[in-house]
């Protein structure tokens, strides 16, 4: 029923994780997808690859986010390789461990440059092509940490918080150039970002009874609810932050 057909979608960190699996299932629906990503080149081609064995058009673009003259680039390049931006996926970001007190402030900066800041730098340049083809669909990746706070991740949190208060602004801001703006914000989610704390066999048995649903989510999991953001399915949704957590927190 979901169909993207001669749609391309722009998916930020989308060499692993959530990133990936959306990437993948993105193309499934007919979507031809443009990623980026910073870490493992080796990683991003197997996912370009995937994608070409759907049948469908795939690229990477290595780049920080976080940097405005990159991402600029990045976003130019897309455009020219692909001719369209449909879909903006913004799901590149970082976890890490902070205290208040301890943590420094380049730990501070760099969570919110890359979490906030890059969403931010490809929705200025994206909105533009976005604009002028008469529409689009953004998803921006958050948190439940955004929403609720996060004990020892205030740093995390806060750009997550910051992902949030901007995607509903740019849902008001945007709504009548046909652009709709949505978060996804998951809790906790099976991939390299929480792999080394979810590596303990205790504290994962005290995370998935956590979670109502009991058990923790793939990236899989947080893809679906991604496309059907993105889709025909979700046209009259704007502004919304869908929680995609299983249950274990409710603050919807």
């Amino acid at each position: 029923m979901i169909d993207l057909t001669n749609k391309v979608a722009l998916i930020t960190g989308g060499s692993r994780g959530i990133g990936a699996s959306s990437a993948v299932l993105f193309a499934k629906a007919g979507a031809d997808v443009a990623i980026t990503y910073q870490g493992s080149d080796s990683k991003a081609k197997e996912v370009v690859n995937e994608i070409k064995g759907i049948g469908k058009k795939g690229a990477a673009y290595k780049g920080d986010n976080s940097k405005a003259e990159v991402v600029k680039n990045i976003v130019r390049d897309v455009h020219k390789e692909f001719g369209r931006i449909d879909i903006l996926v913004n799901n590149a970001g970082i976890w890490t461990y902070g205290e208040v007190d301890t943590m420094s402030e380049s730990v501070w900066d760099r969570t919110i440059e890359l979490n906030l800041k890059g969403t931010f730098l490809f929705c200025h340049y994206v909105v533009p092509v976005m604009r002028k083809q008469g529409g689009g669909s953004i998803i921006n990746l958050s948190s439940t940490a955004g929403q609720r706070g996060e004990s020892l991740h205030s740093h995390y949190a806060a750009s997550k918080g910051g992902v949030i208060s901007f995607t509903k602004s740019l849902a008001t801001e945007l709504g009548k150039y046909n652009i709709r703006v949505n978060s996804v914000a998951p809790g906790w989610v099976d991939t390299d970002m929480s792999a080394e704390a979810l590596n303990d066999p205790k504290y994962r048995e005290e995370v998935i009874r956590s979670i109502p649903i009991g058990r923790i989510p793939t990236g899989d999991d947080i893809a679906g609810p991604i496309l059907f953001l993105a889709s025909e399915l979700s046209r009259h949704v704007t502004g919304e932050i869908l929680n995609v957590n299983g249950g274990s927190v409710l603050v919807g």
